[in-house]
């Protein structure tokens, strides 16, 4: 993306930090501007032109001298524009002794969602349809087929260009043996010790097993490890965002508040690469309705990937409502906040009236809007609750997660009871 985006620019100069030649460049100077003129000259560009180069600063957690430069980048040569990049940068955050702060911008890069998946394909009339809104019935089979063969594969840039060029399922295992086993091995590297080590080895290993599901960090995964040891490890994989903690909230107006007393949801990097190790994406090719995959837990997963990946200016992650009492409790698969208000998103097919939760939401709530995302195609319906209560339901086909913003604003805006 990084070498993309620098043919914008007339010049470019790219560094690797795992590469002892450009360490090297941040060892021997240790003023800025003059590493720059440095780098300007081994590069045959000439000092005016910095307003016209791009800098990329790659693996630059390998040497976190690197990363408090840039704040001197930013104060002593503004002109320059340097893009870092790094796997698992957040574990070397811990490392780096005076941390720039309001120095960078940041942008969270996420597998694709489905919008960028069809933009990957090149599948116009489809991208045209998904941004109509609301979606007509015309549109309905052929986005939920393209869903189909997405929700299977996942959004790995690497796999998706993969299945692009051979179209057949049988070409992605070595791909994704690659990318998993790569993570695995710069998890394990980058881990304090021995001890930390081997749970998050554990956890790699078993976490999968447990998608959309709330966890309890004690013994997890069957094994002896206690509390302490694999909430540690889990935090610093939340960090890196390769297993992300979805923790629950029991808000009904906002501020949506997590509850980081109350078991989290485990939600991994990619749901191809979960398809892939549980090893069910044959039986998901034979599937009318996704909504049964691996315990009804491989939508969910998804649905919710596709919501973080739209945060890619800010580190939030949603979160889910629970209701807990002896006798009974309730559990909304997601929250979405919007103004005044928290809008109940429930991922499931079935009868509108087996959403006992939901209605226990919308019994507490003073709004009407809620929401369903299921296989069947967009509609509105005015329901009432189990107990009496008059609501909204907007339902939504699958493959619209990424247009949850705009769909929520035009449901508000449009419909009251």
């Amino acid at each position: 993306m990084v070498k993309e985006f620098s043919k914008s620019y007339k010049n470019h100069i790219f560094l690797n930090l795992e590469k002892s030649a450009d360490v090297a460049v941040f060892e021997t100077y240790d003023n800025v501007e003059t590493l720059v003129e440095a780098l300007f000259l081994s590069n045959n560009i000439s000092p005016k032109e910095q307003g016209s180069t791009l800098l990329f600063i790659d693996e630059i957690q390998e040497y976190p001298k690197a990363i408090q430069s840039l704040r001197y980048f930013f104060e002593e040569v503004s002109d320059l524009n340097v893009i870092a990049a790094g796997s698992l940068l957040e574990f070397s955050m811990k490392d780096v002794e005076s941390f720039p702060v309001g120095r960078i911008e940041y942008l969270y890069l996420y597998p694709l969602n489905f919008q960028e998946y069809l933009e990957a394909i090149q599948h116009t009339a489809a991208i045209e349809q998904l941004n109509s809104i609301p979606i007509k019935p015309v549109a309905h089979k052929t986005l939920l087929d393209l869903f189909h063969r997405y929700a299977i594969i996942g959004g790995m840039p690497e796999i998706v260009k993969t299945d692009i060029e051979y179209s057949n399922l049988a070409e992605l295992p070595k791909v994704y043996e690659s990318i998993w086993g790569t993570y695995k091995n710069d998890v394990e590297k980058y881990a304090s010790g021995t001890s930390e080590r081997r749970v998050i080895k554990h956890i790699m290993d078993t976490a999968h097993l447990y998608i959309d599901q709330r966890i309890k960090f004690q013994n997890f995964g069957t094994s002896n490890y206690k509390s302490r040891e694999v909430g540690e490890a889990m935090r610093n994989l939340d960090a890196a965002k390769i297993i992300q903690l979805i923790y629950p909230t029991t808000d009904i107006e906002p501020p949506i508040k997590p509850d980081i007393k109350k078991s989290p949801r485990l939600q991994f990097l990619d749901t191809g690469l979960v398809n892939y190790t549980l090893e069910i994406q044959a039986r998901m090719l034979g599937m009318e309705d996704l909504s049964n995959a691996f315990k009804g837990a491989i939508i969910p997963h998804l649905i919710t990937q596709e919501v973080i990946s739209l945060n890619t200016i800010t580190n939030t992650k949603p979160n889910f409502w629970i209701r807990e009492k002896k006798q009974s409790s309730s559990e909304v698969d997601l929250v979405y906040p919007f103004r005044d208000k928290i809008i109940p998103i429930e991922i499931k097919s079935g009868a509108t009236g087996t959403l006992k939760s939901l209605h226990q939401f919308m019994n507490r709530t003073d709004h009407p809007y809620a929401i369903r995302i299921y296989a069947g195609e967009f509609k509105i319906e005015n329901l009432i609750t189990i107990e009496g209560t008059p609501f909204l339901l907007m339902n939504l086909p699958y493959y619209l997660g990424t247009q949850l913003p705009k769909y929520i604003e035009y449901f508000v805006s449009n419909y009251n009871l």
